[in-house]
């Protein structure tokens, strides 16, 4: 089996990296420009950040101090609650690309379905239009939310960036979002360091028939659910092993397994909490 990391095809005949670099939390210029350096060198292509991470300038830095051309990097950022409406929407498009240095965008999400999200999906749409978002997208729309944006809006949204891993596995929506031909991808794919998914026994067996870590096993199973997947680390090691999941399969039998350990157990908050939603809105973005 080769090593090569896979294209997933979008609906709209684009396609997005399989496994990408997560930097949130990543909160210096000097830990963002070396998790970015490290993932390049080791063959990453897709880079996914936030406005409110607040380490968009760095990220930008880090692409164009290095020796990947800026076409063969995908680029994700997102809009966050504190910014609802058509105009808002477009200027704060345009402030993420001048943090970042860059005339477009690969990929942007609306970062959370907190209300007032339709005006701002029909700026996006019309950036979207124009070509300065190459694709668009929701993060941590639940299936009522995705309907109700669908059926209000005309361009259907290409991935929806939702938690997943091993203790909350999102099946339900993972089949919705397989019907409608919306990419699935996982954020927190490994628990977030929140939970022992880690350490779980049936994990740890996996990988020790595959001569893996538990971390490459609960990678390899979400790239065999045909998720995408953005592992945040840090640590250069890390970053190279989370890189090398491409190379080794699970078997059903293995793929069964790792089902069963679903808990429907969240590290992050929940999408349908109204009052988190609004309340939300009131933290800025840490630019």
């Amino acid at each position: 089996m080769h090593n090569d990391i896979p294209e997933i095809p979008l609906a709209n005949g684009h396609t997005i990296p399989q496994l990408g670099l997560g930097v949130f939390q990543v909160d210096n210029a000097s830990d963002t420009k070396n998790a970015i350096q490290w993932a390049l060198s080791a063959g990453y292509r897709h880079i996914d950040t936030a406005a409110y991470y607040g380490n968009e300038q760095w990220v930008g830095d880090a692409i164009r101090e290095s020796d990947v051309p800026r076409e063969d990097i995908f680029v994700t950022s997102k809009l966050w609650n504190n910014v609802r409406g058509y105009d808002e929407t477009k200027r704060a498009v345009q402030e993420t690309l001048d943090r970042l240095g860059l005339t477009s965008l690969d990929l942007f999400l609306i970062h959370w379905p907190a209300p007032g999200y339709i005006e701002s999906w029909r700026a996006m749409e019309d950036l979207y239009h124009d070509g300065q978002l190459k694709n668009i997208g929701v993060s941590n729309f639940e299936q009522n939310h995705l309907e109700d944006l669908m059926s209000q809006t005309t361009v259907k949204p290409q991935v929806d960036q939702i938690e997943t891993h091993p203790y909350f596995q999102q099946t339900a929506l993972h089949a919705f979002l397989e019907e409608q031909g919306i990419v699935h991808e996982a954020w927190s794919p490994l628990g977030g360091g929140k939970n022992n998914a880690l350490a779980d026994p049936v994990i740890k067996k996996i990988a020790t028939a595959h001569d893996v870590s538990p971390a490459q096993v609960i990678l390899r199973w979400h790239v065999q659910r045909e998720e995408v997947v953005i592992p945040k680390s840090i640590h250069e090691n890390r970053v190279k092993e989370n890189r090398d999941i491409f190379a080794f399969g699970l078997d059903e039998s293995e793929m069964q397994a790792i089902a069963s350990l679903d808990q429907n157990k969240r590290v992050g908050p929940d999408p349908q909490d109204v009052a988190w939603l609004k309340k939300s809105q009131t933290y800025g973005s840490r630019q």
